[in-house]
């Protein structure tokens, strides 16, 4: 089996991106703030934006699961109060569900959270509740930056997100690490503002002792970790300055990286520098990067093609592709088992 740990709704129905611009207007003028009711997409509807899409991908490439979870740059906690976020999460996180009954077979959700600028995360409680014992979530998305590029929440390892971490722990649930849209003019939000988010937040672990409240609190960083595998050596050199334990023992007992990285050589060298162990297999389809490659005249996002050429042993790979999935997301690994796969 291979099971696609990154997997966001990017083809939703149009009549969804319509009622999120209607409530971004209502903003200023709270009369006019649609109600969720008012959204209607049929079963017919979800079923096409996913039939020719992210479903028909997965077949072309050979993928059997997906986890799904709203579109990331669309989650823009930085755009207006906790209400306004709390109403968005409520439709996206239904959307993502309905997907997952549609196609049991295909996608399993993960929750975006209701996160806003200087709201407390007790305030997402709710929704996290809901959507793992009513939606059957297996994951949690995690905004380390919920003011869309400037960075004025609390780092990770602050006691501003344990009420987060501690129904993390509860559920045993991991969360991906993964910012939205950037609002802020010096940072793309695909090239620069995701890739320094992945950064950012290794460091804040790296810097902390985080693990040490939580030794069981297990965090994805996608997009192939951002810069850390690729300056590893810088990261071990700083974790030595401060006198933190290896890397290896300090943080990859509870960080993990996924394999969204464009590129053969990039693969190969997260191979090689992260133990295979902490590398999870995601693509991304139809996210960041839709293009084809012309030096390979595939995908970019076909990232199965990557693992495939990469210089690793079929157990490895086996890893990669499932194991590992099933040993990070225990929710899903028992959810496959029930259905016996």
């Amino acid at each position: 089996m291979i099971i696609d740990i990154h997997g966001h709704y990017t083809t939703a129905p149009k009549a969804l991106e319509a009622w999120r611009n209607r409530q971004i207007a209502a903003i200023k003028n709270p009369s006019e703030m649609p109600q969720a009711s008012e959204l209607s997409i049929s079963d017919d509807e979800l079923r096409e934006s996913i039939e020719g899409n992210q479903l028909r991908l997965m077949r072309e490439r050979g993928l059997d699961l997906t986890i799904f979870s709203p579109r990331a740059s669309f989650m823009a906690h930085h755009i207006g109060d906790f209400q306004v976020s709390s109403a968005w999460a409520a439709i996206c996180n239904e959307l993502c569900y309905r997907i997952s009954r549609l196609f049991p077979d295909h996608f399993i959700p993960a929750a975006m959270l209701p996160q806003s600028p200087g709201a407390d995360p007790a305030t997402c409680i709710p929704e996290l509740i809901k959507c793992v014992e009513e939606y059957g979530n297996v994951a949690i998305n995690l905004n380390p930056d919920p003011s869309g590029g400037h960075w004025n929440s609390p780092p990770l390892s602050d006691r501003h997100w344990y009420p987060i971490y501690e129904k993390m722990v509860e559920y045993d649930i991991p969360a991906m690490i993964h910012v939205s849209t950037s609002c802020n003019p010096s940072f793309h939000t695909t090239g620069a503002h995701y890739l320094n988010a992945d950064t950012t937040a290794f460091m804040q672990c790296l810097t902390s002792d985080l693990f040490k409240d939580f030794p069981t609190l297990r965090f994805v960083i996608p997009h192939g970790g951002g810069a850390v595998p690729y300056h590893w050596g810088r990261f071990r050199g700083l974790a030595q300055e401060m006198k933190k334990p290896k890397l290896s023992d300090h943080l990859l007992n509870n960080i993990f990286f996924d394999t969204c990285v464009y590129h053969q050589p990039g693969i190969d060298l997260l191979a090689r520098v992260i133990p295979v162990d902490n590398i999870l297999f995601a693509s991304e389809m139809i996210g960041a990067v839709r293009g084809i490659d012309p030096e390979t005249g595939h995908s970019y996002d076909d990232t199965k093609r990557y693992i495939e050429a990469a210089h690793i042993d079929p157990e490895q790979r086996h890893k990669i592709y499932e194991a590992n999935a099933r040993r990070v997301y225990p929710r899903l690994d028992a959810a496959l088992k029930a259905k016996g796969r």
